[in-house]
C-alpha cells in the first residue's frame, strides 16, 4: 500500500508520530498507528446482492480496491458489528481467522468465536507495541439508527486508540447518533483523527431512517469531537448510502471544516 497524498502530523511545537490510513471501500480502513496494523470492518466480497438479517436486500456496487491478501498479516481488527454484511461479509469473516485479535461487540463475540473479544461500552484493553509501549482500546457507544432500533439492527460500538506517544483516533463503526458523538467527546476531546462511518445509510427498514451519519451531522460530529482530520469511511462502494463524496465535501464547506476533512477514494492512502 503506497500514500497517495502526504498530510503533516503537527508542528515542532507538537511533534506527533504519524498515523497512515488507507481507504479500502465502503467501511474497511487499514490503519498504521504506533507500529500495528489495524483493519475496520473487513469486507472483500466481490460486487452483488446480500440479504440483512433484517431482511433488506443490500447491493454492493464496487470491489474492494485492495484484497485481503494484499492487506497482509494484520495485529488488531476493530469490527463495529458482525451481523450486516456490508460491516463484515463471507470474506471479511475468512480474514478474521487469520487475525491474531479482533474486537467487537460482546454478542458479536460471543457468535463469532475464535479471536473475538467482546468490549462492552467505556471498557479498555490494551494491545502491546512492538518496541514499547501500548496501544489503549476503549470501546465506544454506537446506535445504528434511530431510537428504539436495536431490535433490528442490533447491538454496535465504536472505538477509541489512545497512547501518550500517538494521536488519538476515534472509529465511529455505523453510528447515527449525535447524542453519542457528544457524550464520547465529553471523554476524548480534542480527538486528532477522527474515522466517521457516513454515507446517509437508508436501506429502507425502520420508515426509512438513517442508520448512519448524513454529511451534514458528520460536520457536526467533527466539531463536537474538535477532530483536527477527520477521514470519512463506508459513503461508497453500496447502493443504500444516499449521500457521497460530493455531499461530504459541500457539508464540511459549508461548516468551515474543509481543512479537516481528508477524503479517499478506494485504493488512496493519507499519512496524517
Amino acid at each position: 500500500m503506497t500514500d497517495s497524498r502526504s498530510l503533516q502530523a503537527g508542528t515542532p511545537a507538537d511533534p506527533r508520530p504519524r498515523l497512515a490510513v488507507t481507504a479500502v471501500g465502503g467501511p474497511t480502513a487499514v490503519l498504521e498507528i504506533g507500529g500495528l496494523r489495524v483493519v475496520t470492518d473487513p469486507t472483500f466480497d466481490a460486487p452483488g446482492e446480500y440479504r440483512s438479517p433484517s431482511g433488506a436486500l443490500l447491493t454492493k456496487t464496487a470491489p474492494a480496491a485492495i484484497s485481503a491478501s494484499a492487506v497482509g498479516e494484520v495485529d488488531l481488527v476493530l469490527l463495529s458489528h458482525d451481523q450486516h454484511p456490508d460491516n463484515l461479509d463471507h470474506s471479511g469473516r475468512a480474514f478474521l481467522r487469520t487475525a491474531p485479535l479482533v474486537y467487537t461487540t460482546p454478542s458479536g463475540a460471543a457468535r463469532l468465536g475464535g479471536t473475538a473479544t467482546g468490549l462492552a461500552p467505556w471498557t479498555s484493553t490494551t494491545v502491546r507495541r512492538p518496541g514499547a509501549g501500548d496501544l489503549t482500546v476503549t470501546a465506544v457507544p454506537a446506535r445504528h439508527g434511530p431510537e428504539g432500533c436495536e431490535p433490528v439492527t442490533g447491538e454496535v460500538t465504536g472505538f477509541v486508540l489512545t497512547a501518550p506517544d500517538l494521536p488519538t483516533v476515534y472509529v465511529s463503526g455505523d453510528n447515527a447518533s449525535l447524542d453519542l458523538v457528544e457524550r464520547i467527546a465529553g471523554r476524548f476531546a480534542p480527538v486528532e483523527v477522527a474515522v466517521l462511518f457516513a454515507g446517509a445509510a437508508r436501506p429502507g427498514v425502520l420508515d426509512g431512517a438513517l442508520l448512519t451519519l448524513d454529511s451534514e451531522q458528520t460536520a457536526t460530529a467533527a466539531r463536537l469531537l474538535r477532530a483536527r482530520r477527520v477521514v470519512p469511511v463506508h459513503f461508497n462502494s453500496w447502493g443504500h448510502f444516499t449521500e457521497n463524496a460530493e455531499a461530504l465535501t459541500g457539508a464540511f464547506d459549508r461548516a468551515g471544516l474543509t481543512d479537516r476533512l481528508v477524503l479517499l477514494r478506494p485504493g488512496e492512502s493519507a499519512r496524517i
